[in-house]
């Protein structure tokens, strides 16, 4: 395999992208990876790839499994997320999170746009034997999401916002791959204050979401309470909107307060 920029100079900016590559594909597995399928799933040549690796390595982002050779995330990774964490808001927003997950008995997750997907940075799981979690660190297309449904009704430009998510691809026989059903269902959200993923991702899995929208302006991010449909039945939709309405409100408090300093 060849760089296609190999014959280009480099920049500054070229060698973060590559490095930030690398990291997703390792993020990206489980079980980790070795340079050779690294260098395939980032497509960058192997000797590029084991001088991002050792690199990103020495700084603890990644770690090396000296038996069998494969990269893993490094702990450099746990520390930068906890005080990101912290600074950010979100571990003091996880107790609100555990609340709403009594109150409803149901998963709950505070997601954040991450390009044209929703990554979910805090998770609550239900503990009825018959649930439906999304681990923190996961990624979600935006359009068959609930919280990615509040996200994009959030932006200034809806038609803007679903042009940029490209195909819109088809996850079960409920995905909405029809723009202008989109449109509407977007327009909707802003109306009512709260979105819907009826089985749109999941046949079984219902989800409901609400934006978090700050004090000053904006919105920091959504909150969705997902399960079983045979549970988040229509008839519960409006007491499950109203108690997202006043955790979403008081988790937006917490994440435009100023960083802690301890």
């Amino acid at each position: 395999m060849t760089d296609p920029s190999s014959s280009q100079p480099r920049s500054g900016a070229q060698a973060v992208e590559r490095a930030l590559a690398v990291l997703r594909c390792v993020e990206a597995t489980d079980s980790g990876a070795g340079i050779t399928d690294l260098a395939q799933r980032a497509g960058l040549t192997v000797s590029t790839t084991h001088r991002l690796a050792r690199t990103l390595a020495d700084a603890g982002l990644l770690v090396q499994d000296p038996g069998t050779e494969r990269y893993q995330l490094g702990p450099a990774l746990v520390v930068l997320g906890r005080k990101a964490e912290r600074r950010l808001g979100y571990r003091q927003a996880l107790p609100l999170l555990e609340e709403l997950a009594a109150a409803t008995g149901e998963s709950i997750n505070l997601g954040i746009r991450a390009g044209n997907e929703v990554r979910v940075v805090l998770d609550v799981e239900s503990r009825q034997p018959l649930r439906f979690n999304q681990e923190s660190g996961s990624r979600v297309p935006m359009h068959v999401s609930a919280m990615g449904k509040c996200l994009l009704a959030a932006g200034a430009d809806i038609d803007a916002q679903i042009t940029g998510l490209g195909d819109l691809v088809r996850a079960t026989h409920r995905t909405i791959t029809d723009r202008d059903q989109l449109r509407a269902e977007l327009e909707l959200v802003r109306d009512r204050g709260w979105a819907l993923n009826d089985e749109e991702r999941n046949p079984g899995v219902r989800a409901i979401a609400a934006p978090v929208r700050l004090p000053g302006g904006g919105v920091a991010g959504a909150i969705a309470i997902q399960g079983p449909t045979v549970r988040i039945t229509d008839d519960r939709l409006p007491e499950l909107a109203d108690l997202l309405a006043k955790t979403t409100g008081r988790v937006a408090v917490l994440l435009a307060a100023p960083p802690e300093t301890t």
